[in-house]
């Protein structure tokens, strides 16, 4: 069952949404070559404590770190370490705050330095695909039509989607119901209704949709080691359009 929020609720998502929102626009500025991931996040660390939240991935089902930290064909949930980024990287930025008891979770991929025109191409093709999802996120209209959107554009680009890894409800808890694929055909699962609160997440690979967990238990790699891209909100169904709480 997916929850519906009140508004009191929706007014706290917001929050904590912003303060994602903050956390990604401030690392964002850090991403130079000569960086590690444990700067970026031990920066966020700070960021979030400053601005009254908590990160909400540290210690979540034992991760151990603060952010997800994601490079060139690390899909999601890299774990920052003492990886030098260098010039030509792409690097997945995943932040979650929980702020008065409820989570924002979003997500933004950054170029590192001077990047190739297909990597740049990768990461403008993910970004828009989140953004059809949204559109397409209304009352009335089912949550497969979502899921629907993301695989269409993708795939009309040249992509495709990761299958083993989607978005989901998001609230009170981190993760909650419904989970949300990002491909599909439209016209199935849940209808959409004023209330709902949704992470919805593209991940976006260059060659094969395939992918692979590392030794490590987290961080997922593209089967063919070709780059991958992933951007993320955080976003309420109204009445008239989807608002996306993951903006500052």
């Amino acid at each position: 069952m997916i929850p519906i929020k009140s508004k009191q609720e929706l007014i706290k998502i917001r929050k904590a949404g912003v303060q994602v929102a903050k956390t990604l626009r401030f690392l964002k500025s850090k991403v130079v070559p000569g960086i590690t991931t444990r700067d970026l996040d031990e920066e966020a660390a700070r960021f979030i404590s400053r601005g009254g939240g908590k990160a909400a991935f540290l210690g979540y089902r034992g991760y151990p770190g603060h952010i997800c930290t994601s490079i060139n064909e690390e899909v999601v949930h890299g774990i920052p370490c003492g990886r030098i980024l260098r010039d030509g990287d792409i690097i997945s930025l995943d932040v979650g705050v929980e702020y008065e008891g409820y989570f924002g979770d979003a997500a933004i991929t950054v170029p590192v330095g001077k990047v190739s025109a297909e990597a740049q191409r990768l990461i403008d093709v993910t970004r828009e695909a989140l953004y059809k999802a949204i559109d397409a996120a209304r009352i009335g209209n089912h949550l497969s039509d979502v899921s629907c959107a993301v695989q269409q554009y993708v795939e009309a680009a040249g992509f495709s989607v990761v299958r083993e890894f989607v978005g989901h409800g998001i609230g009170a808890h981190l993760h909650e119901e419904p989970q949300i694929p990002n491909y599909g055909v439209p016209g199935n699962g849940v209808v959409l209704e004023a209330g709902m609160v949704l992470a919805i997440e593209p991940m976006v690979n260059a060659g094969t949709w395939k992918v692979e967990v590392l030794s490590d238990g987290w961080t997922a790699v593209t089967k063919d080691k070709k780059l991958s891209a992933h951007f993320e909100h955080t976003i309420g169904i109204t009445k008239d359009k989807a608002e996306i709480f993951t903006t500052a």
